[in-house]
């Protein structure tokens, strides 16, 4: 099961609310299936939307993909970026503060220990390499140290869906539900009730449902994806490396932050994760299993 499907909406809540419209849009964005759904909405008007969107989603899959020609794909191949994009200082700048927050668990500098163990490469060296202060950051260039490499998969995929849901706003659509793997939501339905989300574990088996007005929700599942000899795709930056966790959902007032703070609680005791929400305002845990 692909890491970021265990957030889906609750097939019940699909209904569209008598009186209303609805317009949906599905397609493929950051290597997996997202989904747009507005609500109240004109159709010919949200059609226009979504090719805006489509194109939007395009842009940033050319700043923060692995797996094409990106920005950060030349910065892991050149050690060095000049002339960043703003989308790219601006993940890393919050994913800088997550990682001060989390006490080092959330950390982008794991790419080459999670490639040494999909591959069976080296991982005392990739361990050696790992360490966000030793990248260098500034609108003039992105400078990685000697090893290094980054993945922003534990955040870029929320910063999206903030970044979508932050358009919507701003051409007026209030109830609008954006499903980037992490969801974003602008307002409630359009006749005023919650959005209901439900989780899902490792296997695919729905643990809980939430009933959603706003914010974001993101839920992380380390053993959703295996990865070299059987091994859970997040991997922590520092030993003992093997999550403490099946499956970490946030609620945050941003999807970014709910991303960001899912991926290092699976790494972080109940004590440490307490502790970070208590200087996260509107976070919270929506489930730890």
């Amino acid at each position: 099961m692909n890491r970021r499907r265990f957030l889906s909406i609750a097939a019940a809540a699909l209904a569209t609310p008598r009186g209303a419209q609805a317009a949906v849009w599905e397609g493929r964005g950051f290597g997996a299936a997202v989904s747009m759904r507005l609500e109240g909405a004109d159709p010919a008007r949200a059609s226009l939307t979504f090719d805006r969107l489509v194109t939007e989603i395009e842009r940033m899959e050319q700043v923060f993909s692995l797996h094409r020609d990106s920005a950060l794909t030349r910065l892991n191949r050149d050690g060095r970026l000049a002339g960043p994009p703003p989308a790219l200082l601006e993940v890393l700048a919050l994913a800088r503060q997550v990682h001060d927050l989390t006490g080092g668990a959330f950390d982008p500098t794991v790419q080459p220990l999670w490639q040494a163990l999909a591959t069976g490469g080296d991982q005392q060296a990739a361990r050696a390499a790992i360490g966000l202060c030793r990248v260098q950051i500034d609108a003039r260039e992105i400078r990685l140290a000697p090893g290094q490499a980054l993945t922003l998969n534990g955040i870029a995929q929320g910063w999206a869906a903030d970044h979508i849901a932050a358009l919507l706003r701003s051409e007026g659509y209030g109830h609008a539900l954006i499903d980037m793997g992490e969801i974003a939501i602008t307002g409630p339905r359009a006749d005023r009730t919650p959005w209901r989300v439900t989780i899902a574990g490792p296997e695919g088996q729905a643990l809980r449902e939430f009933a959603l007005r706003g914010g974001a929700m993101a839920t992380s599942s380390p053993r959703g994806t295996l990865i070299g000899a059987g091994q859970p795709h997040i991997v922590g930056p520092r030993a003992p490396l093997r999550p403490r966790w099946q499956t970490v959902s946030v609620t945050a007032p941003h999807a970014a932050l709910a991303d960001a703070l899912s991926t290092a609680f699976c790494l972080m005791d109940r004590a440490s994760i307490t502790r970070t929400l208590a200087v996260c305002p509107g976070a919270e845990i929506a489930l730890l299993a």
